[in-house]
């Protein structure tokens, strides 16, 4: 089986998590490394420290993915001598690249705010902040007869023809394609400058425009004939929210003492800080991986009981007292960290799907950087 390459990883972790849905003060992509270099092992972490660098090292790492970008502001140097500036030196004198997926991985499907919401037991819920929607764009291509399942399947593979808990989506209709071969040109179906007449099929399906060039390469692969004629257009069909934080209902009340515990035992953690009355029955449950004290207000506004998160300040947390929302912070580190087994699990989906042999590993050396004494 052939290898992966880091660019090849990186278009998988775009496909789910978009760069164009980052923060505009947020600095994700590739940050490190070249695109083209092999990668048959990869390191899944939360952030770049010194021992997830180690670990790397170790396990002959050829990429490191981390949740929080190492170079996040704009270095005007890069010293040897700080924290940050060894760490990047280690990881080129190893030959290890280094990705990032940050406020973009918090939006995406699967992602930071989907985990956290799974792990506070809501099997349903939607975006608690909207920034905006998946558009889509219609896909047309004209295949000759015979062959318009293999380009349907290959569009389907590549996330073409999915509309809600359905795949595979298209309509086709017959019609008659004409086409005249120029000298240099080698027709799948007629012959050199004489005009042909092909019985061919409209095959249209609908693409999320994040997924539009994948789609479109699969479509080419999967086509017999040399040029391939398709147009796009653009779509004002409402797509899948997108945003920060996600809100919805346990299947049962429970006080928030007992939420508390439940987020105990499922983050394996001994202390937590809560605002609100232990006895207080809780239902309607909004989560937002990181530091979340923004979500406080939005939280509150749309009527939940308690928002879990991380990093809530003092004031923050006196204006949810005050607005009798109740607030569970689990703290940052364990907020986020729960993404890295989803995410080294997708990235072992998408390399088996393709053929392509590579290890995903689930970084062991992260750590929280406080104690509770």
């Amino acid at each position: 089986m052939p290898n992966g390459t880091i660019g090849k990883i990186a278009g998988y972790i775009e496909e789910l998590a978009p760069l164009a849905w980052a923060e505009s003060w947020d600095n994700v992509g590739l940050q490190v490394g070249d695109p083209a270099r092999p990668a048959s092992r990869i390191l899944v972490a939360l952030e770049l420290t010194g021992g997830v660098v180690e670990e790397a090292i170790a396990a002959r790492a050829d990429l490191i993915v981390v949740h929080h970008p190492a170079i996040f502001k704009p270095w005007k140097a890069i010293r040897f001598d700080t924290p940050g500036g060894q760490r990047v030196e280690r990881l080129v004198k190893a030959g290890i690249g280094l990705y990032a997926a940050h406020t973009n991985l918090d939006q995406a499907l699967g992602g930071t705010n989907d985990t956290l919401a799974a792990l506070a037991g809501l099997s349903h819920h939607e975006v608690l902040m909207p920034l905006g929607e998946e558009k889509y764009v219609k896909l047309v291509v004209f295949v000759p007869k015979g062959h318009e399942d293999a380009v349907r399947a290959a569009l389907a593979r590549a996330g073409a023809g999915h509309i809600g808990n359905y795949s595979h989506c298209t309509f086709q209709t017959p019609g008659t394609g004409t086409f005249l071969p120029l000298d240099g040109t080698r027709p799948f179906i007629g012959q050199q400058g004489r005009l042909e007449y092909a019985e061919e099929l409209r095959l249209e399906t609908i693409i999320p425009e994040s997924g539009v060039r994948k789609a479109v390469q699969a479509m080419i692969g999967a086509h017999p004939y040399e040029e391939v004629a398709y147009d796009l257009y653009p779509l004002a069909n409402p797509g899948r929210s997108r945003g920060h934080g996600r809100i919805g209902r346990l299947a049962a009340p429970v006080t928030l003492e007992e939420l508390v515990g439940r987020l105990k035992h499922a983050l394996g953690i001994p202390h937590l800080r809560v605002v609100g009355d232990l006895g207080r029955q809780v239902q309607q449950i909004a989560v937002g991986a990181g530091s979340g004290g923004m979500l406080i207000p939005v939280a509150a506004g749309r009527g939940a009981d308690v928002l879990i998160t991380g990093d809530v300040d003092y004031h923050d947390a006196q204006d949810a007292a005050d607005a009798g929302l109740a607030v569970i912070d689990v703290g940052h580190y364990n907020s986020e960290v729960i993404v890295v087994p989803p995410l080294a699990r997708y990235l072992r989906e998408k390399l088996a799907q393709d053929g392509l042999e590579a290890e995903v590993l689930e970084a062991q050396a992260g750590r929280d950087p406080f104690l509770f004494v």
